[in-house]
């Protein structure tokens, strides 16, 4: 489960072409950009190719809130 998670536009007063995100997922910090077309693109951390899938189904659960609300 995502927590702490922490998001702010790329460019001041826009919300385009994306915000920059952070969270921890089982204890681990991760940054990441989120782009407008939904698209992720990892940080330094990578998630492992078994929790991926899950991580960024949340992520869009909570973009679709914070953003798109």
């Amino acid at each position: 489960m995502i927590t702490h998670f922490q998001w702010k536009p790329l460019l001041k007063q826009s919300n385009l072409p994306g915000w920059r995100i952070s969270f921890f997922f089982n204890g681990v910090h991760y940054d990441a950009i989120y782009h407008r077309s939904g698209q992720i693109e990892w940080g330094q951390t990578i998630p492992p190719k078994d929790k991926e899938q899950l991580i960024i189904e949340q992520i869009h659960e909570l973009m679709l809130f914070h953003i798109y609300d």
